[in-house]
Order: C-alpha cells, then structure tokens, then sequence
C-alpha cells in the first residue's frame, strides 16, 4: 500500500461545454504545454454540482453562459500517478472524484477570458469533436474522459 491509498479523493466538477456546432471546449494548461483538458475543479465545501459548475465556469473561461443539458448519475475516481503524488493540493488527496456536467454555450467565443481569474490555468483554447479530445489529453485521465465521451457523444 502507497502512503497516498489512505488519503481521500478530492471532490471535483468536470466541464463537458458544447457549442453550438457541437465541439466541445478544451484549454492548454499553462503548467503542462501540450496538455489539454476540458474544464474541472474542486468543490466547495457545501457548494453544489450546479454552483460549482458556474463558479468553475467564469474562473476558467471567464463565463458563466451555458445551459446545463446532463449531470453524469455516478461520479469518476483517478488516482494521480506516483509523479504527482504528494505534490497537488498539498498532498491532502489521492487523486479526484469528478461529477461531470454536459452543458451548453449561452455566449460567443469573444466572451472567453482565459485571464478572468488569477492565476489562469490555461494558455490557449479551442472547440474539437467530443470523440478527438481523448487524443488530447494526458495519459492518466484517458479512462475517465472516455466515460465521460461515452456518456455524452449523443448530446
């Protein structure tokens, strides 16, 4: 047993956010170039999906215009790889349990403002195909974003 197989899992939301062509948004994170993610982040204490979802939202991509089209019925678990054990959020969690919401974009691509919260997490963005994302992202999540495409890719 790992030192990090006692600690719990960080209670996360996970952003599907879809366009009007259907493409889904991913950002470039500015401490990873070369990683993309869609957006996500912890909860709260006592915070909901729903107002996760918007905080998330307007830290991220400095917007809160979508409508909420599904919230994911059971939550996804990672464990982070021994590499970064230890040295995210302080070493107090093993990895996130995300609940991921399919949502979409109320607002135009003007709107988005990587810079919107300090420090940003992303560099650039772009929409892609919901299937093309898993190319994308980094190895570790791969299982959960092909749940996520799995439960999405008929919105």
């Amino acid at each position: 047993m790992s030192d990090f197989e006692h600690l719990p899992y960080r209670p996360c939301v996970g952003i599907a956010l879809f366009n009007d062509s259907g493409k889904v948004f991913v950002g470039e994170r500015i401490d990873s170039p070369g990683a993309w993610q869609m957006p996500q982040g912890g909860m709260d204490e006592g915070e909901d999906i729903e107002a996760a979802f918007f905080r998330e939202m307007r830290e991220e991509i400095g917007t809160g215009k979508a409508t909420i089209l599904k919230i994911m019925d059971n939550p996804l678990r990672y464990d982070l790889p021994p590499h970064l054990q230890g040295r995210l959020w302080n070493g107090a969690y093993r990895g996130q349990e995300q609940t991921w919401v399919a949502a979409r974009f109320g607002g135009s691509d003007s709107e988005i403002n990587l810079k919107a919260h300090t420090p940003p997490e992303f560099q650039k963005w772009q929409w892609v195909p919901l299937p093309e994302v898993i190319n994308l992202i980094v190895p570790f999540k791969r299982d959960i974003y092909r749940q996520v495409i799995a439960a999405f890719e008929g919105l």
